[in-house]
């Protein structure tokens, strides 16, 4: 499990990846964040036309249930394992 200070330590090093991560990366990066952050997601799936807000929701739906320790602990790996 991460701290919140291993996890804070982390969110300030996403900044500083050698390289950009791929989409997929960037995605499990976000719905990793907001599960840790907020929760279970909330609202309404966005329409068609916002693709990106719509794959967001998607990549956050996907952590439906995922307690905010295992969240901040998957965001401090996947961080590790992109170079930060």
């Amino acid at each position: 499990m991460a701290t919140e200070e291993e996890f804070q330590a982390a969110v300030k090093r996403v900044e500083g990846l050698p390289k950009r991560p791929s989409n997929d990366d960037l995605l499990a990066l976000y719905s990793l964040y907001k599960q840790a952050t907020a929760g279970d997601v909330s609202g309404k799936r966005p329409g068609m036309l916002d693709v990106k807000g719509r794959a967001k929701y998607d990549a956050w739906a996907k952590r439906q249930g995922m307690s905010a320790e295992d969240a901040r602990a998957a965001y401090v790996a996947t961080v590790t394992r992109l170079g930060g």
